[in-house]
């Protein structure tokens, strides 16, 4: 149960926009957000309320779906081309899966149906006002970020010993650092090093550049040391804001190695490695030869092992592939000069398949799990699935996709209470976990389950066990199967495609 008090505390800085045209229902729900809000804006119809937007910002959108005049919907779809991050949450007197789809189509946060249960309400708006303060937070570090970095360095500083012969030890140490936070941004950092070098001394560089590019592709991501660890560590694709926070990462690095004698030699060549030849790159748009030549080299390293390896939105490219890219990107992305040398040097790299940024550790997987783990239900949220539907059509690992469609689900959840609609969830989570072992189960739209699995189960037990459980109430689940060699399925939407 949401905390009123801690919700009222949440809530006090932020204004609603609320829409609905039944006239009893408006007039109690606004008296109901006037007790958290400090400004609530009431209107009939998405007309209305896209006027009201136009005038004045509002940080949250609580709409009805049906409307007069123009529906919730068309409304949102406007503001969302205002502004596309705009916090949503809708209000319907319709459950099914094709209102759902919509709505995940312009993006919401979060949906309630009527008639309102107002623990669920609840939680649904404490989860929203939590967002926009981590949001309003995210903006504040940036905006605190110098006195951050020079915090960060003044330890730095304190932890280092300036000794030239402890060099090497100095410089592993640092990576250690990166490690303890991020185990695939260490690895990624010793190939970019590997490749950096060899690149080098293809170029015929001095050993003495050779060993500079090394020590300097060690340490290009070190300005991730002041990086959120709610951007660095989210394997989802990132936002535009948590991008242009992980872009600080170059110029924190710069900072950080410009005030340490010993590494000042390296830190431009931090600082430029997200440059590109046509000037589209940062954080100083730099272009051509104004690139520092060693940077140019990392450039075309650090791509490669990204083409490389393993992203979770992203699979990898072969050597073959990554190496025809980069010659595709000469004079645009990387230098000429540095094109030529950079396949010759590449081309008999061996390339590691195995490396992911799916979690291996304990600690790693719990890290995973914050970000796709269902809180309720404790298994996989519908995000992950898309992630895994994905990496699917490359791999092949599942062959089959079972959903689980609960049917009157809202009707149970009005008759019995959302505390019991919650139980009900959390046990049948319990059986397909239980039952579908060496499986991936996941909650979609609210309740419904979808299994991803390698065999074809008999699941005239689970039938058994399903019976037992819902048959005292009017819940029903309906299984539809795919063979995903017969039907391709690449997110969630081409599930009801289908």
């Amino acid at each position: 149960m949401i905390n009123i008090k801690a919700l009222k505390k949440l809530s006090q800085d932020f204004s609603v926009l609320y829409l609905e045209d039944d006239t009893a229902i408006r007039k109690s729900m606004t008296n109901y957000l006037q007790k958290f809000f400090t400004k609530v804006v009431s209107g009939e119809d998405g007309f209305i309320g896209l006027e009201h937007y136009k005038k004045e910002k509002f940080d949250i959108i609580i709409t009805d779906l049906s409307m007069p005049n123009l529906n919730g919907l068309e409304m949102l779809k406007k503001i969302k081309e205002i502004h596309e991050d705009q916090a949503i949450l809708i209000t319907s007197a319709h459950s099914e899966s094709e209102y759902m789809i919509e709505a995940i189509r312009i993006g919401i946060d979060g949906y309630v149906i009527k008639p309102f249960d107002f623990e669920q309400l609840n939680k649904e708006l404490y989860k929203i006002v939590e967002k926009l303060h981590k949001f309003a937070q995210n903006k504040q570090y940036k905006e605190n970020l110098e006195e951050i970095v020079k915090e960060k360095t003044r330890k730095l500083q304190e932890m280092l010993t300036y000794e030239t012969q402890n060099y090497e030890q100095t410089i592993y140490s640092m990576v250690e650092m990166i490690e303890d936070r991020d185990t695939y941004t260490a690895g990624h950092a010793k190939r970019v090093a590997q490749y950096s070098k060899l690149i080098a001394q293809e170029m015929g560089y001095s050993e003495e550049d050779c060993t500079k590019i090394y020590q300097a592709g060690i340490l290009h991501d070190i300005g991730k040391i002041a990086t959120p660890d709610s951007v660095l560590l989210n394997p989802k694709k990132l936002n535009d804001i948590e991008y242009k926070l992980i872009q600080e990462h170059v110029e924190v690095g710069y900072k950080l190695l410009n005030h340490i004698p010993m590494f000042q030699p390296l830190a431009n060549i931090v600082r430029s490695h997200h440059e590109r030849y046509d000037g589209t790159g940062y954080p100083q748009g730099l272009k051509g030869d104004e690139i520092d030549p060693l940077a140019r080299i990392m450039m075309v390293a650090d791509a490669f092992d990204a083409m490389t390896t393993n992203r979770i939105y992203k699979a990898r490219k072969s050597l073959k592939k990554s190496l025809e890219e980069i010659q595709e990107l000469q004079g645009i992305q990387f230098h000429p000069e540095v094109v030529t040398p950079a396949i010759r040097a590449l081309k008999s790299i061996h390339i590691d398949k195995q490396i992911s940024q799916l979690p291996k550790s304990i600690l790693e997987q719990e890290r995973f799990a914050y970000f796709y783990k269902d809180t309720l239900s404790n298994v996989y949220n519908q995000n992950y699935l898309d992630v895994v539907l994905m990496k699917n059509t490359h791999e092949k690992e599942f062959q089959f996709l079972n959903i689980f469609y609960l049917k009157n689900f809202s009707q149970f959840n009005k008759e019995q209470s959302w505390k019991k609609g919650d139980e009900l969830l959390k046990r049948f989570a319990t059986l397909l976990n239980e039952f579908f072992q060496d499986s991936l189960v996941f909650r979609v739209f609210g309740d419904d389950f979808v299994v991803l699995s390698r065999t074809n189960y008999d699941t005239t037990l689970l039938d058994d066990a399903l019976e037992e459980l819902l048959h005292p109430t009017c819940v029903r689940a309906l299984l539809k199967r795919y063979n995903l060699d017969d039907t391709p399925i690449t997110n969630l939407l081409d599930i009801n495609k289908s």
